[in-house]
């Protein structure tokens, strides 16, 4: 095997593949990372396939190289990765010619890699079952919004991962850790319109299949067992797999089932608040800041505002205000600052690609009409403008809803024109104090 990469190429790939070796693998040949190179055929450039499994998680990529000879070669995973991130910026070539090692070369640096045997190394687990597709951004962000809200108590593996629901063309995400549930729901095209489908993916693992993911890059999703076939598969070869760009991800899934959670959302609230995404975030990450461990961020509720407030008497304590439209008997809810936090993250994120999608098609809109296009309306008088990046941050609203401050609360982003719709995000979050009764 021999080949040159360049080193910046060499080292985004080791990087990617490399997150998924194991931390302690039970076996010695798993710490290893797999390169294969393949010479060109005719037009098509060489190629370098680098790619690790270890019976759970497997992760493969491949990038352009210039393959001399082709061949394949074990080397130890995190070593290459750390020598790759040093390298000077020059070109990398690769040659085992000589010996059964590695040879590795960059400039005036050169390093031997002692090989591991590929005839002892597992095979890439095969997915041949194509579930549908989806764009790489929408998938990333739901991911996003939902990761967080997984346990990370291994004790209660369920709850470590995400549940993602196929419903014809539906797509939803959820995970929580018993105090705090997201729920992300999203579109996307199925190969069978009439596919029904659920699968409990470890949530770490699909927080770094969100990594290759990239806007406007399609996401195949395959399956493997029989939740393809729209049953939930509790045998231990049963995986999901993500391939976009030239990258692959899979994993074998959770088995268990998880909890029945669209129960969880209360259909009626006693208090509404209305309040601006961006601002309230911003807000309540500076008043977050003197809240110590255990310490709650209160919200009081008053005419046209709400004071976000943290810190107790002899401590540092923060107080700021923000504009606010309220309804409600209940003036006062407390909550964890980290619980909050995360949900108004993944709240503003809905919110704001709600309002990004609302001006793309008011924008497809204009260039259709040449009316529209001008800025007049039918009158023939200037029509006001909509379409600054101000304004759609101005239109991006959080909604907190709740019935008192010992029940969950349940938080969403939307705009102001979109305030009635049906939100795809939301996330249900239990009060302090009712965390602290618990």
């Amino acid at each position: 095997m021999r080949f040159s990469i360049e080193r910046d190429t060499l080292t985004e790939a080791v990087a990617w593949v490399a997150r998924a070796l194991p931390n302690r693998p039970v076996l010695p040949i798993l710490s290893g990372l797999l390169l294969t190179a393949t010479v060109g055929d005719g037009d098509a450039p060489g190629e370098l396939t680098l790619s690790c499994f270890d019976y759970e998680v497997s992760a493969r990529i491949r990038v352009p190289a210039d393959v001399t000879d082709a061949g394949t070669a074990l080397v130890p995973g995190r070593l290459l990765a750390e020598i790759t991130r040093s390298l000077p910026g020059l070109p990398v070539e690769f040659d085992d010619s000589v010996g059964s090692d590695v040879t590795l070369t960059c400039g005036a640096a050169s390093f031997t890699l002692v090989t591991l045997p590929v005839g002892e190394y597992p095979e890439l687990p095969d997915l041949p079952v194509l579930a549908g597709t989806v764009d790489g951004g929408v998938l990333s962000a739901a991911i996003g919004q939902v990761v967080p809200a997984a346990s990370r108590d291994d004790t209660l593996p369920i709850l470590t991962g995400v549940n993602i629901e196929f419903t014809g063309d539906l797509m939803t995400l959820a995970a929580t850790d018993r105090y705090r549930l997201a729920m992300r729901e999203l579109g996307w095209n199925p190969a069978d319109p009439d596919l029904s489908s659920i699968v409990l993916i470890p949530a770490k693992t699909l927080a770094d299949a969100a990594r290759m993911m990239s806007p406007g890059v399609p996401v195949q999703v395959m399956l493997r067992g029989d939740q393809a076939g729209g049953r939930r598969d509790e045998r231990a070869d049963a995986m999901v797999g993500f391939e976009s760009g030239g990258r692959r991800l899979t994993t074998r899934l959770i088995a268990g089932e998880f909890i029945k959670y669209k129960s969880r959302f209360p259909a009626e609230f006693g208090c509404v608040a209305d309040l601006p995404a961006a601002v309230l975030t911003e807000a309540v990450k500076r008043v977050a800041l003197v809240a110590e461990r255990g310490t709650p961020v209160r919200l009081s509720f008053g005419p046209g505002k709400v004071t976000i407030e943290a810190g107790t008497e002899g401590q540092a304590r923060a107080r700021e205000t923000v504009a606010a439209e309220f309804k409600g008997d209940e003036p006062t809810i407390a909550f964890s600052p980290g619980y909050l936090l995360d949900g108004l993250i993944a709240a503003l994120t809905a919110a704001s690609a709600q309002a990004a999608a609302a001006a793309q098609a008011a924008a497809a809109q204009a260039a259709a009409s040449p009316q529209a296009a001008t800025g007049e309306t039918a009158s023939g008088q200037a029509e006001p403008s909509h379409g600054s990046s101000t304004e759609t941050a101005d239109e991006t609203r959080i909604r907190l809803q709740f019935t008192s401050p010992t029940k969950p609360a349940v938080i969403t982003g939307t705009t102001r024109d979109q305030a009635d719709e049906a939100p795809d995000f939301r996330y249900l979050v239990v009060p302090l104090r009712a965390l602290a009764s618990a």
